[in-house]
């Protein structure tokens, strides 16, 4: 049966990620720090920074991870863990820094280095979660935004080197309405109102949203793409926000 492996799995967008993807028929393995509410088959609880930090720590979190696979084919890998840690240029911390790049950047180079000869083995792909922050920022992301941004490159650079046998594509989502979002707006439902007015569709995605897309990365129907950012981002890095 074909296998998708969702890193991540606990968030509003891992939960809506498990969902769809069993909704199409695959078996889900959900990896995140702490079970609670995702919809997958299997599931192992791991830090991907952590795991990834040295040789023998990544060797013991992907042997835990093929246990979880089983005999089943690997088809797809989401790589959707990440750590957004705010703050300006002047106040990020050492610490504040290597852990966004070790969650958002190196634990996938890493995994998928890893994980190459299953997925060759089972025609598979790779859909890295990147964001709108790859491409256009704002003051307080800039640990954020250089991981994004990084992921984007790293994105085309594994599908110029695991063609032809592995597809590796990315998603840029825009905001999107998770308890996540709301609990980080200062000013509640008015801020959450003048956020979705700032897109040109004049919402936020919904996680479903951005879940379907990346079901469709991942599947046949998608076999000419490789190496492709796509914007789920409801137009608004298409929209200039100068003084009226």
């Amino acid at each position: 049966m074909k296998t998708a492996l969702v890193t991540g799995s606990e968030g509003g967008l891992g939960v809506a990620l498990c969902k769809a993807f069993a909704a199409a028929g695959y078996r889900v393995v959900g990896a995140d720090t702490k079970r609670r509410a995702a919809a997958c088959d299997a599931f192992v609880e791991i830090d991907l920074a952590t795991a990834c930090a040295d040789c023998a720590s990544l060797k013991t979190a992907v042997d835990r991870l093929r246990r979880a696979i089983g005999d089943h084919r690997l088809a797809v890998v989401v790589n959707n863990a990440a750590k957004q840690i705010l703050g300006r240029l002047r106040d990020v911390t050492h610490e504040d820094w290597h852990l966004t790049m070790a969650t958002n950047l190196t634990a996938p180079f890493f995994l998928i280095q890893a994980l190459a000869p299953d997925l060759e083995r089972g025609r598979g792909s790779v859909v890295n979660i990147g964001s709108v922050h790859a491409r256009a920022t704002k003051p307080g992301f800039v640990s954020y935004a250089t991981s994004k941004a990084s992921l984007i490159g790293l994105t085309q650079a594994m599908a110029v080197d695991l063609a032809p046998g592995i597809r590796v594509n990315a998603v840029n989502p825009a905001a999107i309405d998770t308890a996540m979002l709301r609990a980080g707006l200062q000013g509640g439902e008015s801020s959450f109102a003048r956020l979705a007015e700032r897109h040109p569709l004049g919402r936020i995605a919904r996680p479903e949203e951005v879940a379907k897309v990346v079901v469709f990365l991942a599947s046949d129907d998608a076999g000419f793409m490789t190496g492709a950012a796509v914007d789920v981002d409801g137009g608004i890095l298409r929209r200039l926000h100068d003084p009226e």
